[in-house]
């Protein structure tokens, strides 16, 4: 199944040309008519709300560690091999703090919020910012698969469980001198003595503790009580480096669910396989100004700027 992809057809190709406002109103219907919506989020949808990891928010807040260490982005700088744990977590820290604990610089997530909040709806994510939930999405309706940038957990681990860590980057944050945080905060599990790490998805050491366990249960549960209903499966900024987690199973589950609908809108890579495009939106454009569309904000949606290509099917 899925053996051929459909890819909508090139409408535009500068950066300032109108996006087609139908597929925007094809999915504000399907939006509207849904008895339930299922959003899967990946990376893009936090970028377009503001948490860019290269540029001018990278020399805001990595400049003296980009002089010193030479990489020139955040994401780079989290492989960079640190000498010592006290660089380590002086990078660290920060990078936590402003991906985590501080608020999106746009208001992205809260528009999306206002889009379901009345709606039976449920959220899986490859995000690790915590931004649904800054944005008042409930909870109980979230599954973070891939971990969460406000947990620590062993680097054993010795055990499945993880730590809230807001206490100590904030202490990490205002004690750092010189990239370097204290030795006595370098953080250490309270039950084995060896290292904290992020709770992050990396390799086959990430813990999935009782709380993730729940939120896999909730989401299943939502899945298999409301299926064979009017469900839209609603995709926003999911590339391929996962999509084991949330495309592959979305095109599955509409395909079999002959009343589902499948919405994708990404700002780069958007598309759907031919089987299901009959029932399919695809809008490749920037998420924040799609959501902002929905709500009406536009003046007119075809005054939207988008990168390319925007089709229903």
């Amino acid at each position: 199944m899925f053996s051929r992809m459909w890819t909508p057809k090139s409408t535009a190709h500068s950066s300032d040309a109108p996006i087609e406002s139908e597929p925007v109103r094809q999915l504000r219907e399907a939006l509207d008519q849904a008895d339930a919506v299922v959003i899967g989020a990946g990376a893009g949808l936090s970028t377009s709300a503001g948490f860019t990891y290269t540029g001018e928010r990278f020399q805001r807040y990595f400049s003296d560690f980009s002089e010193k260490y030479g990489f020139r982005d955040m994401y780079s700088g989290g492989f960079y091999p640190f000498s010592t744990l006290e660089e380590f977590w002086a990078y660290w820290s920060r990078y936590i703090f402003i991906n985590r604990y501080m608020d999106a610089p746009k208001p992205v997530y809260d528009k999306l919020f206002a889009l379901v909040q009345d709606k039976d709806y449920f959220v899986i994510t490859t995000n690790v910012d915590h931004c649904f939930q800054k944005a008042g999405f409930d909870k109980k309706r979230l599954f973070y698969t891939q971990g969460d940038y406000g947990l620590f957990q062993c680097a054993g681990p010795c055990r499945q469980e993880t730590f809230d860590n807001e206490d100590a980057i904030r202490r990490m944050m205002e004690r750092q001198k010189d990239m370097r945080i204290p030795s006595e905060l370098v953080p250490v599990c309270p039950h084995c003595g060896k290292p904290l790490v992020m709770n992050l998805r990396s390799d086959d050491k990430f813990v999935e503790d009782e709380g993730w366990h729940q939120a896999a249960e909730r989401y299943e549960y939502f899945l298999r009580t409301r299926e064979n209903r009017r469900i839209l499966f609603w995709e926003l900024g999911v590339g391929y480096n996962t999509p084991g987690i949330v495309k592959y199973p979305f095109w599955r589950m509409t395909a079999q669910n002959p009343q589902a609908m499948y919405a994708c809108v990404n700002y780069g890579e958007a598309s759907c396989p031919e089987e299901i495009a009959a029932r399919s939106i695809v809008i490749r454009a920037d998420i924040g100004e799609v959501v902002s569309a929905l709500l009406g904000e536009s003046d007119g949606l075809g005054e939207l700027s988008p990168s390319s290509e925007s089709k229903i099917q």
